[in-house]
């Protein structure tokens, strides 16, 4: 029997950000339905739901149909057995689950899990992760907690709280440090009215269009509307002066190639800067076009040195440009050392440098993305 893959989204946010609120908007609206949502521990999320049932293995049934849980032992083993549960008949078919990350966690390893575990691939797709800010307080979190940088930095959407607490000028403030931290990334403010269900769908996948969003999985729209309201300010172009945000270890910077690309070069590339890079490497986001078939594009992500399994699609979406573009989002990797690097593999200008060598002698290879 042919099943939908369950979409998943990760919620994330530093501590007292607004992550519990914003679950149980999730759990009481309407149009979030069938879904299950992942905690770490009940005692440290206060579910405000109508329960109907609570079984003894940590599985809560709520009055809607959806379903909560506690994180029990490994978050695969967790979800392993909420999508067996859903195929046996044991619960409601699902589909969606949120998983919801502690204030002081990592969500790469998070991400890691997801796209690690053949059978949770083949089971899911990612529809993204949200990170919870708060606008009171968001700035100075930000300039104190690495976490809280890294949880910005992996987002595909950002949500503000509090902005009705806000003072003075602490939004604007607080939006030019996400900026600086994550361009591409949507900015929701969840004050008002909101579409949860719509919130929450922010990965490749546009289940309103039934087909693949890449400018907006990309943030490539994000990017353009935050350069015009700074005045043409480019986070991304390498001409932009060298030492910009030169210091700051945790930025987002992209490489666009307008020719096809040879499949090896790309496999070539990928794999040394994961090799190298690895640890470094918050997420990579890219859609490629590729020589042998330049008609259908290739999605690739990575999240540290782990690849999700490429995948080709049909057709370039309505108004996309038929170009390479790959988005980096990193951790004290340098920049022009990326950029040297892709120059070499897609025959650009490139000057004699130990990184040049590096390429040329690199013995690695890895299996080919026929798509």
């Amino acid at each position: 029997m042919h099943l939908d893959p369950i979409a998943v989204t990760v919620i994330t946010g530093f501590l007292g950000a607004g992550k519990t609120t914003l679950l149980n908007r999730i759990l009481k609206d309407p149009s979030v339905k069938n879904t299950a949502v992942i905690i770490n521990e009940f005692g440290d999320v206060a579910v405000d739901h109508l329960l109907v049932e609570q079984s003894s293995d940590g599985v809560i049934e709520l009055s809607d149909g959806c379903v909560c849980c506690s994180v029990r032992g490994e978050l695969v083993d967790t979800i392993a057995d909420l999508i067996d549960r859903a195929q046996t008949g044991r619960i409601a078919p699902l589909e969606r689950i949120v998983i919801e990350t502690t204030g002081l966690a990592d969500p790469v390893p998070v991400l890691q899990s997801l796209m690690g575990h053949p059978a949770l691939v083949a089971a899911l797709r990612l529809s993204g992760v949200v990170t919870v800010v708060d606008t009171v307080n968001g700035t100075d979190t930000l300039a104190r907690h690495n976490e809280a940088k890294r949880q910005v930095a992996v987002a595909d959407r950002l949500v503000l709280t509090k902005a009705d607490l806000a003072q003075g000028d602490e939004g604007n403030a607080l939006r030019s440090a996400l900026r600086s931290l994550n361009p591409g990334a949507e900015v929701a403010d969840v004050g008002g009215a909101v579409d949860l269900a719509a919130l929450l769908e922010c990965g490749l996948y546009d289940p309103a269009t039934k087909s693949a969003d890449v400018a907006r999985w990309l943030g490539e729209a994000h990017v353009h509307d935050h350069h015009d309201h700074d005045h043409g300010h480019d986070h991304h172009n390498h001409d932009h002066d060298e030492h910009h945000h030169h210091s700051e270890r945790i930025r987002s910077f992209s490489l666009v190639h307008a020719k096809p690309i040879e499949a090896g070069a790309v496999e070539m590339f990928l794999d040394l800067v994961r090799s190298t890079q690895g640890a470094g490497l918050l997420r990579m986001k890219g859609v490629v076009q590729l020589a042998d078939d330049p008609a259908r594009p290739l999605v690739l992500h990575a999240v540290q040195a782990l690849m999700h399994p490429p995948a080709r699609l049909a057709a370039w979406p309505e108004g996309s440009a038929r170009e390479t573009r790959l988005v980096f989002i990193v951790d004290g990797i340098d920049e022009a050392y990326v950029r040297r690097l892709f120059a070499a593999f897609t025959n650009q200008a490139v000057v004699d440098t130990p990184d040049r060598a590096a390429v040329e002698d690199n013995p690695l290879a890895i299996s080919g993305f026929s798509g």
